[in-house]
C-alpha cells in the first residue's frame, strides 16, 4: 500500500503480511511512515493505492468503528468523571451489550491487566502506568482481531516503561490477539516482538525476527539503527569456501558469507564481538592496532572507544565479569590490539 499527502510519499508501496496471533513492531525514526501505516490499518487514513485485508476482507474505505481492530494511543483518553470499570465497559455500552454482561467482561479485562479490586476508582487516582493498563483493558474488552498500539509507553518513565513491556508481552501471550506495535525505541521492539519491520523513508528495510535483524542486518541502515555497529569500508580480495577476505587498508578481515561479494563493500562488527589486548605486537588476520580515545564504565560492561591509524573510530564493549586487568586499566593514548573471530564481521553492502 502507498499513502501520499500531496507531493509527500509517507508510505511507499509496502507489502506487509501480518501473521495471526503475532506481536509485530513497526520500528523507525520520526517521519519514517510507521504511524501512517498504523493509521491506515486502523482506518483513520485511507491508502492512496493498494489494499488492506483484515481477516481476508478488504477494509479500504471502511471507517474505524466498522473494522475488527482497536487502537491504544500514547495518551490514555480516559473519561475523568467515570469509574475505571465504566471506562473499560464504555465501548461495550456503545455496542448495545447488556449491563450485566458488559460489567462482567470489564471486570475480566481489569483482571487481565492486574487491576482487579480497583474498578470503582477514578482515573485521577491512578499512576500513568496504571492508566495505560486501563486503556489497554478498554481496547481488549472489545475482543478485536487486531490490537494496534501507537507508542503507548512513550509518556512513561524508564522503569515504568520496562515494567509495561513485560506486561504487554504477557498479556499478548495470554489473549492470543495479533498486536501491531509502533515505536521508535529499538529496545522496546527487540524485547517484545516476534518480528520487527524496520522502516525508513516510507519503506520496510527489513522484516524479520529480532535475533535475525541484530545478527544479520540486511543493510548498513539497519545495522546502524539496531544497536551499535562499527562500520568499515574495504575491498574484496578473495572469496574461497564461504570465506571472504577484505582489505581495510590498515588490516585484513575474513568473514563467513553465504554469497560472493565483489568490489568495495561495507563491513560491520558489533562492539561486543571485539576483543581488546593491551600493547603492540605482530598483526594477523582479523586484528588491527589502535589507540585508546576514552574508556567508560557502563555498569555491567566497559566501553572502550579507540582510533585506528587513519582516524576511524572503533568501539569495543567488554563484559565487566570477563574484563581483564589490562582493559580495566586502559587510559587515553594507550596502544591496543583489536581482534575478532571470522564469525563476527557482517558484509553489509557494496
Amino acid at each position: 500500500m502507498t499513502k501520499r499527502f500531496g507531493e509527500l510519499t509517507a508510505v511507499d508501496d509496502i507489502d506487509l503480511d501480518i501473521r495471526k496471533g503475532e506481536f509485530l513492531s513497526l520500528l523507525g525514526s520520526s517521519g519514517c511512515g510507521k504511524t501512517t501505516s498504523l493509521r491506515m490499518i486502523a482506518g483513520f487514513e485511507q491508502p492512496t493505492t493498494g489494499e488492506i485485508l483484515i481477516g481476508g476482507k478488504d477494509a479500504v474505505g471502511l471507517p474505524p468503528y466498522r473494522r475488527d481492530v482497536n487502537t491504544v494511543f500514547q495518551h490514555y483518553a480516559l473519561f475523568p468523571h467515570m469509574s475505571i470499570l465504566d471506562n473499560v465497559a464504555y465501548g461495550l455500552k456503545q455496542r448495545g451489550v447488556a449491563k450485566t454482561e458488559r460489567r462482567a467482561k470489564a471486570h475480566a479485562a481489569l483482571e487481565l491487566v492486574h487491576l482487579e479490586g480497583r474498578a470503582q476508582r477514578k482515573p485521577r487516582e491512578f499512576s500513568g502506568g496504571q492508566q495505560q493498563r486501563v486503556a489497554l483493558a478498554r481496547a481488549l474488552v472489545m475482543e478485536p482481531r487486531v490490537l494496534l498500539l501507537d507508542e503507548p509507553l512513550g509518556a512513561l518513565d524508564l522503569k515504568l516503561r520496562k515494567d509495561m513491556q513485560i506486561e504487554l508481552k504477557r498479556i499478548q501471550h495470554d489473549v492470543g490477539i495479533t498486536f501491531v506495535y509502533v515505536t521508535h525505541d529499538q529496545s522496546e521492539a527487540m524485547s517484545m516482538s516476534d518480528r520487527v519491520a524496520v522502516m525508513s523513508e516510507g519503506r520496510i528495510e527489513q522484516l524479520d525476527t529480532p535475533e535475525a535483524i541484530y545478527d544479520r542486518p540486511a543493510s548498513a541502515f539497519v545495522a546502524g539503527f539496531i544497536g551499535e555497529m562499527n562500520v568499515f569500508e574495504g575491498a574484496v580480495r578473495d572469496t574461497t569456501a564461504g570465506l571472504v577476505t577484505i582489505d581495510l587498508g590498515g588490516g585484513t578481515v575474513t568473514a563467513r558469507v553465504t554469497h560472493s561479494p565483489r568490489g568495495n563493500v561495507l563491513v560491520g562488527i558489533r562492539p561486543e564481538r571485539i576483543h581488546i589486548t593491551a600493547g603492540d605486537g605482530a598483526l594477523a588476520t582479523n586484528q588491527v592496532s589502535a589507540t585508546v580515545v576514552t574508556r567508560m564504565q557502563l555498569g555491567s560492561s566497559t566501553q572502550v572507544v579507540t582510533a585506528l591509524p587513519d582516524g576511524t573510530k572503533v568501539t569495543a564493549t567488554v563484559a565487566r565479569a570477563g574484563a581483564d586487568a589490562d582493559v580495566d586499566g586502559l587510559q587515553p593514548g594507550d596502544r591496543v590490539q583489536l581482534s575478532w573471530t571470522d564469525t563476527a564481521p557482517i558484509v553489509l553492502a557494496a
